[in-house]
């Protein structure tokens, strides 16, 4: 498994290390990532039911810039998901 991508990723400037564990590393990694670390936490996801349901959990509370884009990916990972569901506002959204 390669997390060099997550390892290194700058929406981790405020942490020590990588910690997937943590649903606050997750959301953060979601709203401030990059293509290369998002690429890396789908991959991730991929194979880790768990992993799913957490990212699930996070869009529901956490307001994201590209929350429907995530949940279209865990639809496309098999995930039941709520595409008509309200996320939380992202600041500066018009949506």
């Amino acid at each position: 498994m390669n997390l060099d991508a997550l390892t290194h990723s700058r929406a981790l400037w405020n942490r020590t290390g990588l910690n997937l564990q943590s649903d606050e590393v997750l959301a953060q990694i979601l709203d401030r990532g990059q293509m290369p670390e998002w690429r890396e936490l789908y991959r991730l996801a991929r194979a880790d039911p768990e992993l799913r349901r957490r990212i699930y959990r996070v869009i529901q509370a956490v307001p994201l810039p590209l929350p429907h884009s995530w949940l279209a990916a865990l639809a496309s990972l098999g995930e039941p998901v709520d595409m008509s569901m309200a996320t939380p506002p992202y600041p500066d959204s018009d949506v």
